[in-house]
């Protein structure tokens, strides 16, 4: 089972992640990279990405990275740093890197950059492995 044929399965039922119009850029066992663009509707009040929209998208790549390698993993603990504000049309790229691959958990961050290569939010998660197949 490879990296592509988890997330494929996973992106088959993710529906909040289709509605956010995610590509999958590079995926290998702990990692992953993805992107993005903004729409008009991701919007708040005060005329930037609402904050929901960015962890949504680290979050994905976050899930992503972290049940790669088929063993089912969720979230335990995760906080994120919005660094710059995000606007309309903006392409983001999330890039999650595992910084530790343990029995029981993992522990990853991801680095969310809009089309100017600046950083714009950083975010970390923990995650939980169950044990099961994501792919059975």
């Amino acid at each position: 089972m490879t990296p592509n044929d988890v997330v494929t399965h996973i992106l088959k039922t993710d529906a909040f992640s289709n509605w956010l119009g995610i590509t999958v850029l590079e995926l290998k066992e702990g990692y992953a990279k993805i992107q993005m663009t903004v729409r008009a509707e991701m919007m708040n009040g005060l005329g930037i990405v609402h904050g929901g929209i960015a962890f949504a998208l680290a979050d994905s790549a976050f899930a992503f990275a972290c049940n790669n390698r088929n063993n089912l993993s969720v979230a335990l603990d995760n906080s994120i740093n919005y660094l710059k504000p995000v606007y309309t049309h903006d392409v983001l790229i999330a890039e999650a890197i595992e910084i530790h691959n343990g029995r029981s958990t993992g522990l990853y961050q991801v680095t969310m950059t809009n089309q100017h290569g600046h950083t714009v939010a950083i975010f970390k998660g923990t995650c939980f492995r169950t044990g099961k197949p994501v792919v059975k």
